[in-house]
């Protein structure tokens, strides 16, 4: 009975966010906040996973659901309807949501339960875009979760979802870009290619790096040779991968900076047309063929 209660009351205060029609004071703030961190913050519990790609089959694997979910829901429903609505002063909601509040909210993104993870996506997007003040601190936090998660533990369950984030960030970035924002696309995107379950991540972080490329091409040869370091060698499922982000990039690249890593590219693509795995042999043969590879050549 009492979880029904709670449950209830939780509902009308979704409706009361909802339906707002005027500035929430700052207990409004402060209470919102508090409730928040009461009910999402824990320590989450991941039971012991292999870590290859077979382990990460995204057609097979049966994600974890968090019995707690009816309840999670609604307190994520309710925080993310407060965040997204015109009555939330930024200037007076940033006292309650500060970075210490903002690096637990990422601390979440490890959970199992992928809808729990959705919800946090949109969540610190929102919080990103009306925030100012936490963009550097969100940036910081996502580029230490990506170097753990690359030279410690290889184990993390929403590096895709904080790739998903980064593509709406990266896609805003004014140009020149920053000497930051490369060293962020040196240091922590191009080694994300070494982790062995690439596959949970590789549709986003592709996406991440080819914004990169689009906003400025004298970044190819950089991307290029990155991907050429780690390229696997025994896997042929990560290969195609490679393969067919590397067709993406190119489609980026300038002559200029084709040419710059032409030796060690045509090199790696002797190698796959020499492979004795058919849909990698296959794959390059038809990627040899695509235009922007000719028209690149033709132009050195």
């Amino acid at each position: 009975k009492e979880k029904e209660v709670k449950r209830q009351t939780l509902l009308e205060l979704v409706d009361y966010v909802a339906s707002a029609n005027q500035k929430f004071p700052e207990i409004v703030m402060q209470e919102t906040t508090r409730m928040v961190s009461v009910n999402l913050f824990r320590t989450l519990t991941t039971p012991p996973r292999e870590n290859n790609i077979s382990a990460y089959d995204l057609d097979e694997d049966e994600p974890v659901m968090d019995p707690a979910w009816s309840h999670l829901q609604i307190v994520y429903e309710l925080f993310l309807r407060f965040i997204q609505s015109p009555e939330t002063d930024a200037k007076l909601a940033k006292r309650y949501i500060d970075h210490s509040f903002v690096l637990r909210l990422l601390d979440l993104f490890d959970s199992e339960d992928p809808r729990e993870r959705e919800y946090l996506k949109m969540i610190l997007h929102r919080v990103y875009g009306k925030f100012m003040v936490h963009r550097p601190v969100i940036r910081k936090a996502i580029n230490n979760t990506f170097y753990q998660f690359i030279y410690e533990t290889e184990k993390h369950n929403g590096i895709a979802e904080l790739l998903e984030i980064l593509g709406s960030i990266i896609n805003g970035f004014a140009l020149p870009l920053k000497e930051e924002h490369k060293l962020f696309l040196i240091r922590a995107l191009i080694p994300l290619h070494k982790p062995k379950c690439i596959a949970m991540y590789h549709q986003q972080l592709s996406y991440c790096i080819t914004q990169f490329v689009e906003k400025d091409c004298k970044l190819s040869d950089t991307v290029i040779r990155g991907l050429l370091k780690y390229w696997p060698i025994t896997n042929s499922t990560k290969e195609v991968m490679f393969l067919g982000e590397l067709e993406e990039i190119l489609e980026a690249t300038q002559p200029a900076e084709f040419q710059k890593c032409m030796v060690p590219l045509f090199r790696q693509i002797a190698r796959c047309l020499n492979s004795s795995h058919f849909q990698i042999s296959a794959k390059v043969t038809l990627f040899c063929t695509e235009c922007h590879i000719s028209s690149s050549l033709l132009c050195i």
